[in-house]
């Protein structure tokens, strides 16, 4: 039987204004609900490692352990590779995987982290089961998703909402799904998982350097990015809406009383001994 594959398109891609946002991500600002239950000796499998920053944090917590970060993208991988040779961590491992077909024998890791991933596959659910499965029992599976809709913002703009309602459409025609912060405690339990601590965290922009930076790589990232070429191509939107809204977005960023919340929803799961 063949394996499954992914069948969800990656919404954003990897252009710079992509890489922008995740080499921003850190352990402690992207991964706070776990970091209380690492041990120095664990083996930790990341999943969609990207460019491989909170791979690096992970494998500084675990220094007699080990790291494995994967992700679909080989091209990333080289970045990521970087990245922890930088920092000169040796504990540190990366492949290319798909996350509903891993190539790790059952009850593999101490912990599966994943940090917004299950919003772009297309079978969430499958993808829970075979990280519960690379798992050893008692472990834990640790899964991080936004939630587009429950995303907030002061002043009001009307583009703005033009983007949430693009940008969701645009997700979902891709195969993903962008409110998935809402549904991961819903997911684990359609995987099999009876020990779950659903909690939610957030990141939140509002200094002038905050807005100016949330503001520009999105405001870019609707005009050049993956999502862009995505969201034309596949009828969502004009060149010219793009632009509207790429305008709104640094509109937004100028304003003194800017404020933007992106809530995650957050599972700890462990998989049973």
């Amino acid at each position: 039987m063949p394996k499954p594959q992914e069948t969800a398109v990656y919404t954003h891609g990897h252009h710079e204004s992509v890489l922008r946002s995740h080499t921003w991500r850190t352990a402690a600002n992207s991964a706070a609900y776990l970091l209380g239950s690492l041990k120095p000796h664990m083996r930790i499998l990341d999943v969609g490692c990207g460019p491989g920053t909170i791979t690096a944090d992970l494998a500084a917590l675990v220094p007699d352990g080990h790291v494995t970060g994967v992700d679909r993208a080989p091209e990333i991988l080289d970045q990521a590779r970087a990245t922890a040779a930088g920092r000169g961590l040796t504990k540190v491992a990366f492949a290319v995987a798909d996350v509903h077909a891993l190539d790790f024998p059952d009850d593999t890791f101490c912990v599966v982290h994943a940090h917004q991933v299950l919003q772009h596959v297309g079978d969430p659910v499958g993808a829970l089961r075979e990280m519960k499965r690379v798992t050893k029992p008692g472990g834990l599976i640790a899964v991080r998703d936004s939630d587009y809709a429950a995303m907030t913002w002061y002043p009001a703009s009307p583009g703005m909402d033009d983007w949430l309602d693009l940008y969701r459409r645009v997700a979902r025609a891709n195969g993903g799904e962008p409110d998935a912060g809402r549904r991961l405690k819903s997911w684990a339990l359609r995987a099999g998982f009876t020990d779950i601590t659903a909690t939610s965290g957030t990141w939140t922009f509002s200094t002038p350097q905050e807005r100016a930076w949330w503001s520009g790589l999105w405001a870019d990232r609707t005009l050049a990015s993956a999502y862009a070429e995505r969201a034309t191509e596949g009828g969502h939107a004009s060149a010219e809406r793009l632009r509207a809204v790429s305008e709104a977005w640094r509109a937004w960023g100028r304003q003194e009383d800017g404020w933007f919340s992106v809530l995650h929803g957050e599972i700890l799961c462990r998989k049973d001994a």
